[in-house]
């Protein structure tokens, strides 16, 4: 018997067949537990994207309803609400462009002037306060900057009255130059803010390089910062476009004959209270009117992202 025991070899203890299968059973598990995470990890962002898609299509609406609605009669606008005209109708494009008193390139041309006045003044007034309140050390910059941020919160409907009073007594009524003029003295303050803060990103040993081979503040603007702020610049441009070439109220205060009528004046025209408005030629000519929007924001939309993204940064 002893001689059989030492010689049939290590015996398996009892029960370790049974405990080997619940070990298999348990590596199953186990990767079932870690595709699970994976397709939810697929499913997430599918999901994402579907809400977005869904999202922009609802907010786009809007504009495709009224690039259609400008090829529609002015029968069928209202009654269809759906992006499938009936019948194509290209007339509302020729009838917009010469219904008014002056052909619709008229109306693109006095706001093209007014919209480059504006980016002009912007540019050169913001950037130029901007690197004031940045570089230069001067008695009560801290308050004249507080001053300045208060103002953004001061709506324009509160300003309106003593402008058009002291326009109105210079004789610069049914002119751009109350548009035009502010601007060349720095009064949008959300610019101001905007190149300051991009400013105060550039580091100072840039500026006394500069002051080490001879330059002042104006060459050291001209030279050393403004060529860095390109993004701000940008985003100072693209937003006084926008802002501008929709100006409705501005406009409408101090512009008051047809012939120095800007397009969102123009626009306004097509409608009439009292009469049959022209919903289709509106719709032709805002659709025109969109188009350097759209080509101005493409060109400069890297810019943009560049100058809000930077203008963060510390």
């Amino acid at each position: 018997m002893t001689d059989q025991l030492t010689t049939s070899g290590p015996s398996r203890p009892a029960g370790a067949g049974a405990a080997a299968a619940p070990v298999g059973r348990g590596h199953r598990t186990d990767d079932q537990a870690k595709t699970r995470p994976r397709r939810t990890r697929r499913v997430g962002p599918i999901v994402r994207h579907a809400i977005l898609i869904i999202a922009s299509l609802v907010m786009i609406y809007p504009l495709l309803w009224m690039i259609v609605s400008s090829l529609r009669p002015n029968t069928e606008i209202f009654r269809n609400p759906g992006l499938l005209p009936i019948s194509f109708n290209t007339e509302n494009y020729v009838n917009g462009w010469n219904a008014l008193s002056q052909p619709f390139s008229h109306y693109l041309i006095n706001s093209t002037l007014l919209v480059l006045g504006c980016v002009i003044g912007n540019v050169i007034a913001c950037s130029l306060t901007a690197y004031a309140f940045a570089r230069l050390k001067f008695w009560g910059r801290n308050i004249a900057f507080a001053v300045m941020l208060m103002t953004l919160m001061l709506p324009i409907h509160v300003v309106i009255v003593p402008q058009y009073i002291m326009f109105s007594q210079t004789g610069w009524v049914n002119t751009m130059l109350p548009l035009i003029l502010p601007k060349f003295l720095a009064t949008d303050a959300f610019f101001v803010f905007l190149m300051v803060q991009f400013i105060r990103g550039i580091p100072r040993e840039l500026d006394e390089a500069a002051r080490i081979d001879g330059c002042g503040h104006f060459r050291i603007f001209f030279r050393v910062i403004l060529p860095l702020m390109t993004p701000a610049i940008a985003t100072t441009v693209i937003f006084t476009f926008m802002w501008m070439w929709n100006d409705f109220f501005g406009s409408l205060i101090y512009l008051t004959t047809p012939d120095n009528f800007t397009v969102p004046l123009a626009l306004r025209a097509f409608l009439d209270s009292q009469g049959t408005s022209d919903w289709g030629a509106m719709f032709a000519m805002s659709v025109l009117s969109l188009v350097p929007l759209f080509i101005v924001f493409l060109l400069g939309q890297r810019f943009l992202i560049r100058g809000f993204a930077t203008t963060g940064i510390k």
